[in-house]
Formats: structure tokens, sequence, C-alpha cells
């Protein structure tokens, strides 16, 4: 059995990218520096060349990206580029695709989708923006790691180019939102962008330019000199404001067994096909000044508790492909939970526009990206709303994120729910809108009405606001979860894929939900077609003598 894939890690284990800080500019700018080892893959069998990158590779891109974001409160800007002349990324290892089972493909893809996805949401929402300093050739995801800057500067020097040729060399997409970025994001042409899609060698210089596949060229003589420039200009835009220490992200806390993984504020326990998720409430009241918060700094419950189930649900999605179902449980005061939310609220009014606190900010934002992590994972989701839980505002969101919510009716024992500010804007789904907003897409009236209501409510309550799914009494609760458990764990987990991706996302749709929703679905059926994996398909030929054969039918 391979070991389980970990998803923690910080600077000081890096193998792959140097995080660091020109003098030059103060601390104002921090530089991601990617120099993949080729001997050091993820697992042995291919080499990492040419700064090709697999699954651990993007590890330590979104551990960067998160540590920028805590650790750095001065940063203003952030410069991704390569340490080896003349190649800035081959993009994914084709060996490791190639090698790969179809469902790992498929949640690394996942996976570095969401890294794209944070550093975006770096610039939208802290204030640094990202520039892609091109100092050599960028073909498939290293060209979509472009994409998901704010801008990109290649070196004109005859050789570097940019390219996405997975569909000419290995009958794929590009898996990392390559395509959707090249026409929502950068607004290239479409005509153009069907041509540069087919071009396996890629586009140079002018014509990059021209397509708007970049934003200016450099040559090799005055490439750093046009690097800085760029970024003098972003940090003077910056409506960042942070200054000060940062706070320090140290590794987590975690028991495992072979079926239970104790954190401090989640465990996670398997029984056969399913998992049950419990995160635990805050156990003491929150700080009320952003000094007080600072000084708990990661250990202060709404960042630890979060970070904790971020890990769990990705340990879920890559080490336990045959746990179906995930049982979300929460344990604590429901008051307490709410009080947090109203205090993050508080400090972070405006953020750095307008002059609330960065941390607060930052902490509000990694809970929208958890959220959302839960959101795209493959599995069936049901919430157990029971004596002693305490979803109220940012974990009623777990309730609002299941595909079926559960609520004991018992008079004896009550259960209360509760909503806060924090479910009515600050915690947006793929799709733009809240979940609650989500929920009632057909009666926005329903969501206003709610907004109002900051009492705790019960389970009569609740069930006529269309907050829970089934209200059973203690008589039937034990069978009619059991049924629905049993049900659920008996039905194709392709089926069941398919249809929680369908209709999670109801509403707009968004760059978010076309990466998730239709690339990933397009991926994920072109990942088995023949011509790409068969035995003499593009992907599992790549490097080799021979030439694909194709079934060129259309379905």
């Amino acid at each position: 059995m391979d070991e389980p894939i970990r998803f923690e890690t910080a600077p000081g284990r890096y193998r792959h990218w140097r995080l660091d800080f020109p003098e030059t500019f103060h601390g104002a700018v921090a530089r991601l520096t990617m120099d993949v080892q080729e001997d050091q893959g993820l697992r042995p069998g291919y080499p990492l060349k040419l700064n090709s990158y697999d699954l651990g590779v993007d590890i330590e891109l979104a551990d960067a990206i998160q540590r920028v974001r805590f650790e750095h409160p001065s940063a203003r800007a952030l410069v991704v580029t390569s340490g080896k002349d003349r190649i800035f990324s081959a993009g994914a290892n084709i060996y490791m695709l190639g090698t790969s089972t179809h469902a790992f493909k498929v949640n690394f893809c996942k996976f570095t989708n969401e890294t794209r996805l944070y550093l975006e949401e770096l610039s939208a929402e802290s204030g640094i923006s990202s520039l892609a300093a091109i100092n050599g050739t960028a073909s498939g995801g290293g060209y979509e790691l472009v994409l998901a800057c704010d801008e990109a500067l290649l070196q004109d020097d005859g050789n570097a180019a940019v390219s996405l040729p997975e569909a000419p060399l290995l009958a794929v997409l590009p898996g990392t939102g390559g395509l959707t970025r090249l026409v929502d994001k950068r607004k290239v042409r479409r005509d153009l962008a069907d041509v540069f899609s087919s071009l396996a060698e890629g586009v140079r210089g002018k014509r990059a330019v021209e397509w708007g596949l970049v934003d200016e060229t450099a040559s090799r003589s005055r490439f750093e000199a046009a690097v800085h420039a760029r970024v003098q200009r972003m940090v003077a835009r910056s409506p960042r404001t942070a200054s000060g220490p940062g706070v320090p992200l140290p590794a987590l806390t975690c028991e495992r067994t072979a079926t239970h993984s104790a954190y401090r504020w989640v465990t996670v326990s398997h029984k056969g096909r399913v998992a049950e998720v419990t995160v635990r409430g805050p156990s003491e009241a929150p700080p009320g000044t952003a000094e007080a918060l600072r000084a708990l700094g990661a250990s202060g419950w709404a960042l630890e508790a979060f970070r904790e189930l971020d890990d769990a649900l990705l340990d879920l999605r890559v080490n336990h492909l045959e746990t179906g179902l995930l049982v979300l449980k929460t344990v604590g005061d429901l008051e307490r939970v709410r009080a947090w939310d109203e205090a993050l609220a508080s400090l972070a009014q405006g953020g750095d526009k307008g002059g609330g606190d960065w941390f607060a900010r930052e902490v509000r934002l990694l809970q929208r990206r958890v959220l959302k992590r839960l959101d795209l994972t493959a599995k069936s989701v049901f919430a157990l709303l029971e004596p002693g839980s305490c979803y109220a505002g940012v974990l009623f969101e777990l309730a609002l994120a299941a595909d079926r919510s559960f609520m004991l009716e018992d008079p004896a024992h009550p259960v209360q729910v509760g909503l806060s500010s924090v479910n009515f804007g600050a915690l947006p789904m793929s799709n733009g809108l809240t979940r609650l907003a989500t929920r009632f897409l057909g009666r926005p009236s329903a969501v206003e009405a709610l907004r109002e209501r900051r009492e705790l409510l019960d389970v009569d309550a609740a069930r006529e606001a269309g907050l829970v799914t089934f209200t059973p009494d203690p008589m039937d609760w034990e069978d009619e979860v059991r049924v629905a458990l049993e049900e659920r764990t008996c039905m194709s987990p392709d089926a069941m894929t398919g249809m929680e991706a369908n209709l999670r996302f109801a509403g707009p749709e968004t760059l978010e939900t076309k990466i998730f929703g239709r690339l990933t679905a397009w991926q994920n059926w072109i990942f088995q077609r023949p011509n790409a994996v068969g035995p003499s398909g593009a992907l599992t030929l790549y490097g080799r003598p021979e030439r694909p054969s194709f079934d060129y039918r259309r379905t």
C-alpha cells in the first residue's frame, strides 16, 4: 500500500520552491522561484525535468501562498519566476500523469485548480498582485500558472514561448483552467485561442503580446529591469496597508490510526464507506481587540479549527477513495460560535481598504476557502443536527453545504441553530452567491427575511424557514438516518459525484464553476478515453517513438 499523502509543509522543508523578499523592496515584494529538483518527486518512477511538477510541487506552492498572506503582512506584490535558465515550467509531469490512477489524476487537477484560484484571491481580496516573470518557455500547466497571475512578462530571446499543447500532444485538455482563463480572464479572441491551443510549439515574442497571451516582452538584457518596473507599479497601487510582524503558521497536531484522525478541534472517524467528521466549537470567548486576536495567533479557534478541517478534507479526498459519504457533526456552544463570528467581522471591517485588521480579514478568507474545499469535494455530505450541536454562523455553513441535513425533533432535548452576519455575504460559494442565496435561488425574499432573524431557531422554526431537510422524532431518528446512509453508500459513486456537482452550484456560472463543473467533468471523461490513456493513446505513448492511434468517431 502506498504511503498516505500529507498536505502540510513549511519553507524549511521546500524542495522545489524558494520564497524570499528582495531587499530592494524592503519587504513589500515576495518572490517565489520555481526550481524543481528532478529526483525529488512525490513518488519514484518519474524525473521532474524542465521544472515540470507533480502534486508535491503544488503542495509547496499552496503553502507558500498561505504564508505570504499570514506571515508577511508588509507584502504588496508577488513575483513568480523560474530558477532555471531558458525554462519557466513544462507544466504537469507527463510521466507522473501517465502512471497515475484515474482518481489521482482528477484529484491532482482539482488541488492544482484550487491553488491557482487562491493565487487569484490573493490579489482580489488581500491586495497582493502577482507578476509571472516568464524567463523561459512556459507550457501546459506552466502557462496555466502564468494565467493565474495578474500580469505576465515574457522574456523575448528567440527561445521563450507560451503554449497549451495538451490537445495536440496528449489528447487531453489543459487541466487547470487554461482554456477558461484565456477567454474569460485575458479576453483572448476565441479564434486566436483556438489556434493557440492547437499549436504544440506555442507562441513567442511580439505575437504573444498581440494575441493577448502576455502583457509585455523584454529582451534578456533588460528583463530584470522590466520586472522591477512592473512590480514597483503593483506595490504603488496596492490597497494593502498592513505592516508589522506576521502570524506564523505552525504544523498542525494530529493523532492518526487506521480508522481515526484526532486534531485539536476536528476528529474524523471511518466506518466502512462513511466518515464521521466532527468539528468542535470554541471553548473560550473571542478576543475583543486586534492585538488580542494576533496574540492568539494560529492557535485561535477561528483559524486553527479551519486549518484542521482543510487538512482533514484533503486527507479524505486523496487517501480515502472508498469513503463516499461524509457525516458532519458539530459540538459546542451556539452563542460562542456567533460571538467569534461577530468579533471577526467587527475587527475585519473594511479590511486593508478601510482600516480594519488585516489578520482578522485573512482568517475569514481562509474560512471561505475551506468551505469552498468542502463544496468541491467529491463525497456525499450529510449533516446531523443533534443535542449539543453548535450549527451557528460559520459552522451553520457546514449544514448549508451538505447535500442533506437531519435535525432531531425532541422536546426533551431541544436542538437549535443560529445565523450570524457571516451567513449573508462573507462566505460566498464558487458561483459567487452565499449558500443561503443558492439554497433559496427562487425565493430571494426568504434570505432577506432570515437576515433579520438573529434569535436561535428551534426545530419548528428551522423547518418552516427551509434551513433543514428532515426533522425525525426520537422514535424514527436512528432508523431514518441509518437507512439514508445505507442507501447513499450503495449508489454508484460516479453517478453521485455527477449529481452532486450539478446540484451544488445552482445560479450563475463563474470562472470557478466553469473550471470545477465544466472542466472537471470533461477532463474526468477524457482521462478515461482510449485516445488519451488506451494502449495506443497519446498520453500513454508520450515520449516514445510510436505515434498514437485515435478512434476518430465523435461522441
